[in-house]
């Protein structure tokens, strides 16, 4: 049997008119609301469809028509899982919710709110489909998650919630409660691998808020430093010290399959992270272009296969 292709797609952000020229370019056509694949193929969207853009709900509604035709597939994004958590009361805390309505909180998701009517039967109806999307996908030939595929997180995460095609109330209350093991294999599959700098080193991040921890480049196979390891631009690495990593947070990437992330806000050339590990985010939400890979088959990533909106 032949193998499906597959055009995997990075964080849209609600950017509407960049989907639109990716999809262009990889040769689909227009249908009403949603696009249809050459022949053989199907679109795989890796998360974050929502927050920062333009036209968010157009983006929900493009991705949606897409999945329900058979055209495409989706896994959850940090910013997914984060709404689902904002609109959830906490049920140990009346009047709070699962995502404290902090300003900071707020600020990341308020132009979301504002384009769907915070509360509004759209909301809510758009809130109960983010719990539909799988934290990850298993494709057979490609594997699909937004920050981290961790095979335990993976295994843990899969055997939790394989009664339900939806994020049952149990576990997301949990997913939401650090300490527990929900709350780890959720952070880290929508968010990523994190370290603790040490001896309470800081760095200011992108967005000039004052870190203790970074995301590591879980897919590098010689980062033994903190400065290695850390997932942070050219200008902020030097703030990272270049003290050896402990035994225990020794990186180990992830063999076998092809995997497939967005999510870490990439700028440049897009080539893969490893053989066998790509990232799609190359900053669409700002001024990047949207990426896809168009994936044919191979076990060994190609460089010449990545599809750039503009």
């Amino acid at each position: 049997m032949k193998t499906c292709g597959y055009d995997i797609i990075g964080d849209v952000h609600g950017h509407a008119d960049k989907l639109d020229a990716l999809f262009n370019r990889l040769g689909y056509v227009r249908s009403g609301i949603h696009w249809v694949p050459p022949p053989g193929r199907r679109a795989v969207f890796v998360g974050d469809l929502i927050d920062r853009g333009p036209e968010q709900l157009r983006v929900v509604d493009t991705v949606r028509a897409m999945i329900d035709a058979g055209h495409a597939h989706a896994v959850m994004g940090n910013h997914e899982f984060n709404a689902i958590a904002w609109a959830t009361p906490d049920p140990d805390a009346p009047g709070a919710f699962l995502r404290r309505h902090s300003a900071k909180n707020l600020k990341l998701h308020a132009e979301f709110l504002r384009q769907v009517g915070e509360g509004s039967s759209r909301h809510n109806e758009l809130i109960e489909w983010f719990k539909r999307l799988p934290p990850m996908l298993d494709l057979g030939g490609i594997r699909v998650v937004h920050a981290w595929w961790h095979q335990p997180l993976v295994d843990f995460v899969r055997a939790s919630l394989q009664q339900h095609d939806t994020l049952d109330s149990e576990f997301l209350r949990r997913a939401c409660k650090q300490g527990t093991q929900e709350f780890a294999a959720m952070e880290g599959l929508t968010k990523g691998q994190e370290i603790r700098l040490p001896d309470g080193c800081t760095f200011i991040d992108h967005a000039g808020v004052t870190r203790g921890v970074t995301r590591v480049r879980w897919w590098l196979d010689s980062a033994t430093t903190f400065r290695d390891a850390a997932v942070v631009s050219d200008s902020q690495r030097m703030q990272i010290p270049d003290t050896r990593l402990p035994p225990e947070l020794v990186i180990r990437p992830t063999p076998g399959t092809p995997v497939f992330i967005g999510h870490y806000w990439l700028s440049g050339t897009p080539q893969p992270l490893a053989a066998n590990i790509a990232c799609l985010d190359y900053s669409a939400a700002r001024n990047g272009p949207l990426v896809a890979y168009r994936w044919n088959g191979e076990t060994v990533l190609d460089k010449a296969r990545f599809v750039l909106s503009e």
